[in-house]
């Protein structure tokens, strides 16, 4: 059992009137954190499943009587996939504008369901985002040298929580192959106008097989036989159950820097790695380094998000192939950094040295990558 760090994040707000949103992919782990809480708020809980028709039918009656009676000496409640409860929002906002002292706190499996279920929620919010296990969570419980033998299962298996407790290889890949093939594209049919999901199962394939290389939805659209606005509703989608997220490239000074290209990364890697349905070990793959890129990066957002840092990320190339993996702008500063799994030595490209002089520059490596993520 992993402690979340979002946990205390959660405890902290609880005793505001306010409605907390958890919102993630489906599997990371947002139920038991629910569970967590409610066992030790106890009597002063009420907790309901949005997928359960008991909860549509209990909160139907959209008024105050009505929520008054059913909270009835309860101060928290938590709404699990708030998502399918139909006008959620307004009804929440009803509950926390009439009903006092009263916390909510909802779970929402896709940013496409929390955006309309927080609509009539504006000011009365606190929006927290929960990844699969991060390593700044799991330092906790793991020595170094334990944190270094597990890096190899890190990215070829990822870290989705249920992952993290299967001893066996085949426990691990069976598990993210079902991930993948029910949950993954569950999420994905569940939106309207899907005439064929293979295809953004195919492009999903595609992109994991280009992870940390520039991508265009008119190159894709031609390999998959579909036009380019359909390659970006469908990779919109995608990102929107929190299985991709797209970087785009940095640009203030030189005319040939590239900026209209994005790369696409995967939030993690077993994901990436059940997509292609390859497992094997790192010794006898060549896409190592590709792993080592998205792992990193992966983990990166984990740390910036959870640690508080307000960062904005990029890549940066010009057209002559001068390439930085990893651009951070933050106020007044710029930190450059290259991924590589082996190399020890990176030379910084003449390009950027010379158009910014003032950005730090650093390679990370097998050896230093833990104080980069931790």
């Amino acid at each position: 059992m992993v402690d979340r760090y979002l946990y205390e994040q959660l405890i902290k707000n609880i005793q505001k009137q306010k409605v907390q949103i958890l919102f993630g992919a489906r599997r990371v782990g947002k139920t038991s954190l629910l569970k967590r809480i409610e066992s030790e708020y106890g009597s002063k809980c009420f907790t309901l499943n949005g997928e359960d028709e008991i909860a549509e039918n209990l909160l139907a009656e959209r008024s105050i009587s009505n929520y008054k009676r059913i909270l009835a000496g309860y101060e928290l409640l938590i709404i699990d996939e708030a998502q399918y409860l139909k006008d959620i929002g307004r009804k929440l906002k009803l509950m926390i504008d009439e009903i006092h002292p009263l916390h909510i706190i909802i779970t929402g499996s896709s940013a496409f369901d929390i955006e309309q279920a927080s609509e009539p929620l504006v000011g009365r919010t606190i929006s927290h985002r929960m990844y699969p296990v991060a390593q700044v969570e799991l330092k906790q419980q793991e020595n170094l040298l334990q944190t270094n033998q597990n890096l190899d299962e890190r990215l070829l298996y990822g870290s989705y929580p249920e992952t993290l407790s299967f001893t066996l290889p085949s426990e691990k890949e069976a598990y993210l192959r079902e991930l993948v093939n029910t949950y993954l594209l569950k999420d994905i049919l569940v939106f309207e106008n899907i005439r064929n999901p293979q295809k953004i199962k195919d492009l999903l394939v595609l992109l994991a097989n280009q992870v940390g290389n520039e991508v265009s939805p008119d190159e894709l659209g031609r390999k998959l036989g579909i036009s380019k606005n359909t390659v970006e509703r469908y990779l919109d989608l995608a990102s929107k159950i929190f299985v991709i997220y797209k970087r785009r490239g940095y640009s203030k000074n030189l005319r040939k820097e590239v900026t209209k290209s994005s790369k696409w990364y995967f939030y993690d890697n077993g994901i990436r790695n059940g997509l292609i349905g390859d497992f094997r070990h790192l010794s006898i793959r060549e896409d190592t380094g590709m792993l080592w890129e998205n792992y990193i990066t992966a983990e990166r957002i984990k740390f910036n998000a959870y640690t508080g840092k307000d960062v904005n990320s990029y890549f940066w190339r010009t057209y002559d192939q001068q390439e930085i993996d990893l651009i951070e702008e933050t106020v007044g500063n710029l930190e450059a950094y290259e991924f590589k799994w082996s190399a020890e030595k990176v030379k910084l490209p003449v390009a950027f040295s010379g158009a910014y002089p003032e950005a730090s520059y650093k390679l990370i490596n097998k050896k230093n990558y833990l104080p980069f993520i931790t």
